[in-house]
């Protein structure tokens, strides 16, 4: 679950040039059978937004998204928990975005 930026030095107009990615990688081995949690790659946008456009408030959406999701909503087989519902990669990817709109 944990989002990764490399952040190179400012350019003339303040700008960096940046490489996002969640820290775990791909996971080939589960490639396809939804179980990859794609909390990383989601928290990595954020990053993106935030570090790459500047777009503080959109960045910290995200973050309150996923933290709502995983308090209120489910969790994938990775870091489930008794009290949620087990989501699939899909469905977690929908749940941050069904939070993302105020419906969790």
């Amino acid at each position: 679950m944990l989002p990764s930026a490399t952040l190179g030095a400012p350019d003339a107009s303040g700008r960096r040039p940046a490489f996002y990615e969640p820290i775990h990688g791909s996971a080939p081995d589960i490639a396809g059978k939804g179980l990859a949690n794609p909390l990383a790659q989601i928290l990595s946008l954020a990053l993106l937004l935030r570090y790459s456009f500047g777009m503080e408030e959109d960045a910290a959406a995200i973050e309150r998204a996923v933290e709502d999701v995983l308090t209120n909503a489910g969790r994938t087989a990775d870091i489930v928990s008794p009290h949620l519902p087990r989501f699939s990669t899909t469905e977690m990817g929908d749940a941050v975005l069904a939070a993302l709109s105020g419906a969790v």
